[in-house]
């Protein structure tokens, strides 16, 4: 076919389409011959023919369709086919070609990794060798810096143990005179007269430290006629010299342990009622001690209207402070005050100020009398002074004509010719024998 037959054969659903149109082209012929002539029986033929027409007509294009696309399925199915058997030839050339090339490219690359493996097995064996040797050499290197390192530190390390072990034996040692002297310590202590005893120990310590021998004494009647003695007394100035008649100041040293022990128990693991009953006890102690003292060692004018109670300990001390109004009742009705070792350390200190104070005063008047001696040796030096004065500015004078005669006899030996340094030394020196005379004359 040609022409417009043939662009409807080449297009189904134009074809299809043309047939509608038809169809409709056909209806409204048929609506027009009704509308002209009015009769529905005419139009009912009418429509029937040319429904039958078109099925005829649609039949007959279907099957000429339908052949003609047979036709070019058939056609299209050769192009196809021989296409790819084209493609199949070019697809099986580029294999070939691909599969030669890389035949020769993996036997290139098995070639380039044998030299590749050679080269590396020959380097890694150089590598090899020379790490072989480093290792040697540092494994030398360091055995024998261990080696050395090793036994510095290990005489380090054996010194310092033995340094060790030598402090700890010292330790150990002192260790074990520390145990002694703490039974010994703990046998004075359960002991009232080595308790006293320590205490007084304790006691001269600190006046040994702050006061010179003369200014205390050790066991002091407080009177001439009494028999009791006091541990330690100071030495005070009294109204006439101090070594004829001086003024004592008793200081007695008082340990009560037991009691002070109960406190501190108490303390630890008792009752507030257990610590108070403690605490009592402890001040009915020391103020009986304060009322021995009073009785025993106050006696003025011999001794002063006081005395001292040293408690060896601070805590001791700071427990009879705790109580309240004992320092003031044994100050008020004993005459006697309490002191801890830190107490007694300052009012020494203010006494050897004291004792300092009228030194001085004492000695005020020698020096009184050195510095008058001191005036009347002076004027004595003033005169002597006047003399050597006089004397220097005679000495002046004299030179002075000396010198003025010297220029005078400079003047008239002008004239007189010189001689040579050679010739006026034998001309001017006298001989021998007579320089030898006046010698022995002289």
């Amino acid at each position: 076919m040609s022409g417009p037959a043939s662009i409807l054969a080449g297009n189904p659903m134009l074809e299809t389409l043309v047939v509608v149109l038809l169809v409709l082209v056909l209806a409204n012929l048929a609506w027009t011959l009704l509308a002209r002539r009015g009769t529905q029986a005419e139009l009912v033929a009418l429509i029937e023919k040319s429904q039958e027409r078109t099925e005829r007509l649609i039949r007959e294009e279907f099957a000429r369709s339908r052949g003609e696309m047979t036709t070019r399925l058939y056609d299209f199915s050769q192009t196809i086919s021989a296409r790819m058997t084209d493609w199949a030839s070019a697809q099986k050339a580029q294999l070939d070609l691909f599969a030669s090339t890389l035949t020769y490219l993996s036997e290139a690359n098995q070639k380039r990794l044998a030299e590749m493996r050679q080269t590396v097995e020959a380097g890694l064996e150089r590598l090899r060798q020379d790490n072989s040797q480093k290792l040697e050499q540092m494994r030398a290197t360091v055995d024998e810096k261990l080696h050395a390192t090793l036994e510095q530190r290990l005489g380090e390390s054996f010194r310092l143990v033995s340094d060790r072990l030598e402090l700890v034996h010292k330790g150990l040692g002192e260790m074990q005179s520390l145990a002694s002297g703490v039974g010994d310590l703990k046998r004075v202590l359960t002991n009232i007269k080595t308790r006293g005893g320590w205490g007084e120990v304790q006691l001269g310590n600190l006046l040994e430290q702050m006061l010179t021998p003369d200014q205390f004494s050790a066991n002091v009647p407080p009177s001439p006629t009494s028999s009791e003695r006091v541990d330690f007394a100071i030495r005070l100035p009294g109204r006439e010299p101090a070594e004829r008649s001086p003024v004592w100041l008793p200081i007695d040293a008082k340990f009560p342990q037991e009691d002070y022990q109960r406190l501190l128990e108490a303390q630890e693991s008792g009752t507030p009622a257990e610590v108070e009953e403690a605490a009592r006890a402890l001040e009915m102690r020391i103020r009986l001690e304060a009322r021995k003292i009073h009785d025993k060692y106050i006696n003025p004018p011999f001794t002063t209207d006081f005395a001292v109670m040293f408690l060896p300990t601070e805590g001791l001390f700071a427990e009879a402070l705790r109580r309240p109004g004992l320092f003031e009742s044994l100050q008020r009705d004993c005459r006697v005050s309490i002191m801890g070792p830190t107490t007694l350390g300052a009012i020494l200190n203010s006494l050897q100020m004291g004792f300092r104070t009228l030194a001085i005063e004492k000695r005020s008047s020698e020096v009184w009398s050195v510095l008058g001696a001191v005036k009347t040796e002076f004027a004595k030096f003033g005169g002597v002074l006047e003399k050597v004065q006089k004397k220097l500015q005679e000495a002046s004078s004299t030179v002075e004509m000396a010198a003025t005669r010297s220029r005078v006899l400079e003047r008239h030996l002008r004239k007189v010719q010189d001689l040579p340094a050679e010739d006026a030394a034998p001309a001017i020196a006298p001989p021998a024998e007579e320089f030898k005379v006046k010698s022995v004359v002289s």
